[in-house]
């Protein structure tokens, strides 16, 4: 059985992706994950198009990658001039990449009016350009551009286009869905007529407007495809790419097709964050295999059934691309939702014992009220250490007040909050002024704190979401507010519900504090 190869395209595809936009370094750096999840070729950009991609092929040959191949993108050389004389094809050997891949038209409808040159002419730019960049470079792949289509609409000039690249000596040719309209049941019958005329080993590139890109790039291969190419989280264009991120374990652990090690598989959710990170997205948590919700669980017979058996609702061991199961609490939880989660917090908590019938009344009055912990463990752990006592206090707020002021004119509006917390046996009343009353508070809030609990210095806020909940009282309507916190080890969800945003807002913010706070002392208990 043939050895599939993983092409990414995420450098160049992935930066086509509507507010994606990656420096030289990240380039580099996303480079240098790739190799290290093993895969096998990584298209650089086009040297052709922008300085940014000639100034990344000279800073990665600086790198010394452990196996992956860097590889150029450009086109055929343009019509009425020869290859030699082209800049697009001089500036593809210049890049001194491992791999050429240029592409070229299949679709006779895109010669005639893009192009606007014979059928003829075109089997002429396809021939020269790969035949002179052979000269040239070791490797040479050839992408097929709306391949798919072209067939569909002249399977006879469509297998020419191929022919030429053939007679050239490409080394791989690739079928590109280049509209991403194609469904995986034509995919499949196309590439078993293009194998009856086309010796030269095949490739797939995939695009998911249908959202069939992985299942199409999937399909290929069980038609005797060995090249497939995507981006990582499956960004791109449009609707984006073939998702490697799902194409990878599915060939691994489905297909006992296996591309990368079992230990290289196992940082597939990391690479993952680390595009997104780069890219400066929030991560997509529903995505297949990496995303939080990929394995996570919410209703009681789903997470009964997982304690006993995983399989009964994992369709993987998420452990293999580095993700975990994890359980989630709502108004659906059971009690093995509880027993769950205080085992997952080290909290010893027994089925039989009446407080955790206790704290699960108590979670599902509060999800009737509003409150939410899935997004927020950090209050449900809380929550949970409350019911059983084993909360230390270690503050209490006597009181806060608000103020926002906004003068004439264009003037900004101005927020000041006062508080006054309790700890042990002293008080502290502290005021701070901040951009908006949020943000004021959490300033007076710390102030008043760090002189007791100078560890609270290295947390930081990074997320504050705001849901207003259908009540239909519109301005006086209940609100819900997520606050993501954490510091250099950790980060930690908290919820507050109220029809007062300020109010919502402070107690996430207290159960932020308390949450680092307890970190931090079982961190010091351990160490002890």
């Amino acid at each position: 059985m043939s050895q599939i190869y993983l092409y990414d395209t995420t450098l160049r595809d992935g930066t086509q992706s509507e507010d994606i936009s990656f420096l030289v370094a990240d380039k580099v750096r996303i480079a240098q994950l790739l190799d290290e999840l093993g895969i096998h070729y990584i298209e650089g950009g086009w040297p052709g198009s922008n300085p940014k991609d000639i100034a990344f092929f000279k800073e990665i040959r600086k790198v010394e990658l452990k196996q992956a191949k860097i590889a150029a993108f450009g086109s055929t050389r343009r019509a009425r001039t020869t290859p030699a004389k082209d800049t697009n094809i001089r500036t593809l050997i210049q890049a001194e990449p491992d791999t050429i891949t240029i592409f070229g038209k299949t679709w006779d409808f895109h010669v005639r009016e893009a192009l606007r040159i014979s059928l003829e002419e075109n089997l002429e730019l396809i021939y020269d350009s790969l035949a002179y960049l052979k000269e040239h470079v070791d490797e040479v792949v050839y992408d097929a551009e709306h391949f798919f289509d072209g067939y569909k609409a002249n399977p006879e000039y469509a297998i020419k286009t191929l022919e030429a690249a053939e007679r050239a000596g490409a080394d791989c040719i690739v079928l590109c869905d280049t509209n991403g309209g194609t469904l995986p049941f034509e995919i499949g019958r196309i590439i078993d007529q293009v194998r009856k005329q086309i010796r030269t080993p095949l490739g797939i590139h995939a695009h998911n407007d249908s959202e069939c890109a992985v299942a199409n790039s999937l399909v290929a291969v069980e038609h005797g495809i060995v090249h497939v190419q995507g981006t990582i989280n499956g960004f791109g264009e449009r609707c984006g790419n073939a998702n490697l991120c799902s194409i990878a374990p599915a060939l691994n652990l489905k297909m006992d097709r296996p591309c990368m090690s079992e230990e290289q598989l196992r940082n597939l959710r990391i690479v993952s964050r680390t595009v997104y990170e780069l890219a400066n997205l929030v991560p997509n948590k529903h995505q297949p295999y990496v995303g939080n919700s990929a394995f996570a669980h919410k209703g009681g017979v789903h997470v009964s059934a997982i304690q006993r058996h995983p399989e009964t609702y994992e369709h993987i061991r998420p452990e293999k691309v580095g993700n975990i199961t994890r359980v989630l609490v709502s108004d659906l939880s059971g009690k093995s939702n509880i027993l769950a989660k205080a085992e997952e917090f080290n909290i010893n908590l027994d089925s039989k014992d009446p407080v955790t019938q206790e704290i699960l009344e108590n979670i599902k009055d509060l999800e009737n009220q509003g409150f939410q912990f899935e997004g927020a463990e950090a209050s449900f752990e809380l929550l949970m250490r409350r019911a059983l006592g084993t909360m230390r206090h270690f503050f209490s707020v006597l009181g806060f007040r608000v103020i926002d002021y906004r003068g004439h004119g264009d003037a900004r509006p101005l927020s000041e909050a006062t508080v006054r917390v309790k700890v042990g046996g002293r008080i502290e009343h502290t005021a701070a002024e901040g951009q908006g009353p949020v943000n004021a508070l959490d300033n007076a809030m710390r102030k008043a704190l760090e002189s007791f609990y100078p560890q609270l210095k290295d947390m930081r806020l990074f997320d504050y979401k705001v849901r207003v909940l259908p009540t239909g009282k519109g301005t006086a309507s209940v609100t819900r507010v997520l606050i993501e916190s954490g510091d250099r080890l950790a980060r930690w969800g908290t919820v507050g519900v109220s029809d007062n945003i300020i109010d919502a807002s402070y107690q996430a913010l207290v159960d932020a504090y308390q949450y680092k706070l307890l970190q931090h002392q079982e961190r010091q208990n351990r160490q002890d």
